[in-house]
């Protein structure tokens, strides 16, 4: 009798380990299979978010089928209590495993919303961006510009902890439109101190965080420029009509100034480094209008004879060589050009109205570019009246 009872208990204790080594084994290939999603989609981890609050969070978001698996496999590899606030991309056919190591690895958010603060040359704005997990594409949901009152939505999405900040300059901006927008920045903190040297700050995106320093934000700008003119200047071409690497970084200036194709910065820098070498006068109209502005904004209208006629340190029709300083803050393409310029017989060029230009070896073929250059401009003109 107890012999069969006893037999009967083991009977029923290996069924239930094997029901138990069953379930386990179902709910391990659950954890570690693919799971779901159709689709990426992006799941945002409030600040002190609990493991069941996650969980609840996945599956309503069909990221996955089993909120107690997911949370027992957490417990099981221990990484329960390591979830990171944030907002992550979780790939289609995410695993619960995949989704646990995305929560808990710690780094940045990667998906969700960004703030970019833009320098440009003409004006100065804020968007708030969204990453569409489904086209892996951000998407502009707010924008203004500067110095104006920021849409309420706007509130909204600086209250995220998390929210990634980018500041962006853009190239051939000057040195105090930039200082000048990152004091207007309100995400930033402390003074901007003096206004950089022109020139001498890089033109890139930097990403930055609510509260900090303008003072330190533009440091980096300095130094990066520094290093990019360091290294620009050692791989430099034979020849060149520069003494040190500041002249190079006034003619990089001046070429990023006159054009923005890529593939006719080589071609300018040519022109320009050819006037030097005859020697010619530079002649171009971004160093007077520099003069004139002292890189504060836009001039807005067109230059006067009387500006053009005027003796001034940056008058490069009227002094010889380069002007004393840069005339904005060059991108590296820009210095790279100056530093490398295409070897070309060019003395002269002239918008063809395309965006590009015509250049030319002498003075007679670039007056017919003028003269065409100025048909052009009569019948862009005529074309806005009459619209």
């Amino acid at each position: 009798m107890v012999r069969h009872v006893v037999a009967n208990a083991l009977t029923l204790m290996i069924v239930g380990l094997i029901g138990l080594a069953i379930i386990i084994s179902a709910g391990k290939r659950q954890f570690t299979g693919p799971g779901p999603l159709t689709q990426p989609v992006c799941f945002r981890v409030e600040p002190g978010a609990s493991l069941r609050v996650v969980s609840r969070g996945l599956a309503e978001q069909s990221a996955i089928k089993s909120e107690q698996v997911f949370r027992v496999g957490a417990q099981y590899s221990a990484r329960a209590d390591r979830l990171r606030f944030g907002s992550y991309l979780i790939p289609e056919a995410a695993s619960m495993d995949e989704i646990l190591d995305i929560l808990t690895r710690g780094g940045a958010s990667t998906c969700g919303s960004e703030i970019q603060y833009r320098i440009g040359v003409t004006r100065i704005d804020t968007l708030v961006r969204e990453l569409d997990p489904a086209t892996q594409r951000f998407e502009t949901v707010v924008q203004f510009d500067a110095g104006q009152e920021p849409p309420e939505d706007y509130a909204r999405f600086t209250a995220q902890a998390d929210m990634q900040y980018r500041v962006t300059v853009a190239e051939g901006a000057t040195s105090w439109q930039v200082w000048e927008g990152l004091r207007l920045a309100e995400f930033l903190d402390g003074e901007a101190g003096e206004v950089p040297p022109e020139g001498m700050l890089a033109t890139d995106s930097y990403s930055v965080t609510r509260g900090s320093s303008r003072e330190t934000l533009l440091a980096d700008m300095q130094a990066r420029q520094e290093a990019i003119l360091t290294q620009l200047w050692e791989t430099r071409a034979d020849g060149l009509p520069y003494q040190t690497p500041q002249e190079a970084l006034i003619m990089a200036s001046i070429v990023e100034k006159e054009t923005g194709v890529a593939d006719e910065r080589r071609q300018v820098a040519s022109v320009f480094v050819n006037r030097l070498a005859v020697p010619m006068r530079l002649q171009t109209d971004p160093t007077v209008i520099y003069g004139i502005t002292q890189g504060r904004g836009t001039l807005g209208r067109g230059l006067r004879r009387s500006e053009l006629d005027a003796v001034t340190p940056y008058n490069t029709y009227r002094i010889d060589g380069l002007p004393p300083t840069p005339i904005a803050n060059p991108g590296r393409a820009a210095i790279a050009a100056a530093l490398d310029p295409d070897d070309t017989p060019y003395l002269y060029f002239v918008a063809d109205g395309t965006g590009g230009h015509t250049f030319s070896t002498n003075l007679a073929d670039h007056n017919r570019a003028v003269a065409r250059w100025r048909q052009i401009e009569a019948e862009m003109r005529q074309q806005q009246q009459a619209d």
